[in-house]
């Protein structure tokens, strides 16, 4: 055979052996959803199915769980058996949920009827599930750190919506339940928008993907708008935020969801410069020498009667060399009779306003919705 002749052969070969590993390539290949602000999700969509990376916020450069939605009534994918990624049939009908905060975002989309059981439900302050509760259309699930099994059993939900926690060692027993386990790892996000995008996640699993979409829309346009409107202001007091559980003083990290609201709303924070999400376990006597000289105070708790400033020296006469309460500067947010978990999470800007309305009085707003004075 000749030289020429042997050329050609292996060329048509190469070729060929290229046009079929271009076109496996092809098949695999997605189109990445553009996210603006979630830095822990990731959401690839496939001709048949969407797969979705969730970032592990404790472990830098770690997958914390993969998912891969698949419609109902669709073949599942021969590449979707490989290890490691959870399989959830979606829209998803039937649902455990582990937080006020997921059932009010529920409710918002217009899909109540998919919380078919609930943990720590004396915690969720919405009517609807409170009233579902009693009459038996909703299950009530016992605690979200110790589910109880066989209420969830009986309910054979399609997916268990949980928090994660670091260094939690895992849901324990429920892990053995045949039921995939959505980790709403969202309040781990560094920007309040940032969580609530995530709400782009929670709509494709609820089959209402495009309402998602466009709440998140309206929540980012309203929150630019009040961001923009609280750099205007001439003044920028300073703020403590929150107070004492048993001996530690649990405030919000600068890079936290909550701590990014306080500086949109053009707030002084002692902690503003750090690094971490979540929350800063400090001592009472740090607190005091940080922040103690703050303007005003805002802090949540969870009672059947309003905080005064006379029960909060009951709880800890330390609160009396604070000059926000000296000066009657103090706001509480009562969690037990406010929406606040169910609203807040993915409606930042209803936080954002309330710092605002607190901080900045004279831009107008008007009265804050959930911190409220406290009482003489």
């Amino acid at each position: 055979m000749n030289k020429p002749l042997i050329a050609l052969l292996l060329g048509i070969v190469l070729l060929s052996s290229c046009r079929g590993t271009r076109q496996d390539t092809m098949a695999r290949d997605g189109d990445t959803l553009r996210l603006k602000y979630a830095r822990n999700l990731t959401i690839v969509k496939y001709n048949d199915y969407a797969e979705v990376s969730l970032s592990d916020p404790w472990n830098n450069g770690k997958t914390l769980h993969r998912y891969a939605l698949v419609p109902k009534g669709k073949e599942i994918p021969k590449e979707l058996t490989q290890h490691g990624i959870t399989l959830v049939r979606v829209p998803v009908e039937k649902t455990v949920v582990g937080t006020s905060v997921l059932c009010g975002l529920i409710d918002g989309l217009g899909r109540r009827d998919a919380i078919t059981g609930v943990c720590d439900v004396q915690y969720v302050n919405i009517p609807f599930v409170q009233e579902g509760c009693k009459a038996g259309r909703i299950a009530d699930c016992g605690s979200g750190l110790s589910p109880t099994l066989e209420k969830i059993i009986d309910i054979e939900p399609e997916a268990i919506f949980l928090s994660p926690f670091q260094n939690s060692g895992g849901y324990g027993r429920i892990e053995e339940l045949d039921v995939p386990i959505v980790e709403m790892a969202d309040y781990m996000e560094t920007s309040a928008l940032g969580r609530a995008e995530w709400v782009r996640f929670y709509g494709m699993l609820l089959g209402v993907e495009q309402q998602a979409d466009s709440l998140f829309e309206a929540v980012e346009k309203d929150y630019l708008q009040l961001k923009q409107l609280a750099a205007t202001a001439q003044s920028r007091p300073s703020l403590l935020m929150d107070k004492l559980t048993s001996s530690v003083w649990y405030t919000p990290a600068g890079q936290s969801t909550v701590g990014r609201v306080i500086r949109d709303a053009n707030i002084q924070y002692a902690w503003s410069e750090t690094g971490e999400g979540g929350s800063l376990p400090l001592p009472l006597e740090t607190v005091i020498e940080k922040a103690g000289h703050a303007d005003l105070w805002l802090f949540r708790y969870n009672a059947p009667q309003p905080v005064t400033y006379k029960s909060l020296l009951t709880e800890n006469d330390a609160y009396g060399q604070l000059k926000p309460f000296i000066n009657r500067t103090a706001y509480g947010c009562n969690t037990a009779t406010s929406t606040f978990y169910e609203d807040t999470p993915f409606h930042p800007n209803m936080l954002l306003r309330d710092f605002i309305c607190i901080a900045h009085p004279e831009l107008g707003l008007g009265q804050p919705r959930y911190f409220l004075p406290v009482e003489q």
